[in-house]
């Protein structure tokens, strides 16, 4: 005889998530209620701001506050986290650090979190969703007669190029990484431009701009000195990238930010 599993009682019931990469799939999910607290810098999806407690920012958090929660999981993000994590740790609650830097790492930590709360059918079915909806964008891609180099600008000061996922978006969505050899870097400080006049030497076609929260300025880099013959600023093709559409390494960048590129390419390439 077959037993029947309530899935809603397995796994953590009372999860803190310390970036909004996790909060966004536990929504999709429809796990929501286990939610207790949040990252300050959710912004996806919207109501998360709305229903659950800010505790933690990136680098810190709030530990007496989540301590409060009782949380039996606190889900935190790379070895950025791991000072809250230690801290966490040593009081007794369960944490989970995710390190996800490519496109397939994100797809594993989205299976993991799903198996963790009891829900791995919707969970594979909906990265199998995302995973076909890339594959299109990369079948449309190939239309282009050509393929436009593309400088991801992560930071503006120092210049700062993208992380792997960043990079491998972008190559799906029909572009070529300008410094595909920085992406590998898993810190920022390992993608730093030491030479600024590097990017201009390799001619970006598309800049795309996504300044960790700050607001894009596509003037300032027009206006600056030795890039008034970049093709990008020429064609004053310079485009932001919300931070939270390409930047957490979740489901936001695999859906909207991947698909944002995607559009300005094909457009470029008409």
């Amino acid at each position: 005889m077959r037993l029947s599993i309530d899935t809603s009682t397995l796994g953590p019931q009372r999860i803190v998530c310390l970036t909004e990469e996790t909060t966004e799939w536990l929504y999709m999910l429809g796990e929501e209620r286990r939610i207790v607290g949040i990252s300050g810098y959710t912004v996806r999806p919207r109501r998360a701001r709305e229903e659950k407690p800010k505790v933690s920012a990136f680098l810190s958090a709030k530990i007496d506050k989540i301590l409060e929660l009782k949380p039996d999981c606190v889900f935190g993000f790379s070895d950025l986290q791991a000072d809250i994590a230690a801290a966490l740790i040593r009081h007794g609650v369960q944490v989970t650090v995710f390190n996800q830097r490519s496109v397939a790492e994100i797809f594993s930590m989205m299976y993991q979190v799903a198996a963790m709360v009891g829900k791995v059918e919707l969970g594979l079915q909906l990265i199998a969703d995302m995973q076909a909806k890339l594959l299109h964008i990369k079948e449309q891609s190939r239309q282009l007669k050509r393929r436009p180099v593309v400088f991801f600008e992560e930071w503006d000061t120092p210049n700062m190029s993208c992380i792997a996922w960043v990079s491998e978006l972008i190559g799906i969505a029909g572009g070529d990484d300008c410094f595909p050899e920085l992406a590998a870097m898993p810190l920022g400080k390992g993608r730093i431009i030491a030479d600024p006049l590097e990017i201009v030497r390799r001619s970006p076609d598309i800049i795309f701009g996504s300044w960790c929260g700050k607001k894009f300025r596509p003037e300032h880099v027009a206006a600056r000195v030795g890039w008034q013959d970049v093709p990008a600023v020429k064609n004053k093709q310079l485009f932001e990238i919300k931070s939270p559409d390409i930047l957490q390494p979740g489901p936001a960048a695999l859906t909207d930010g991947v698909a944002q590129m995607h559009k300005i390419i094909m457009a470029w390439g008409q």
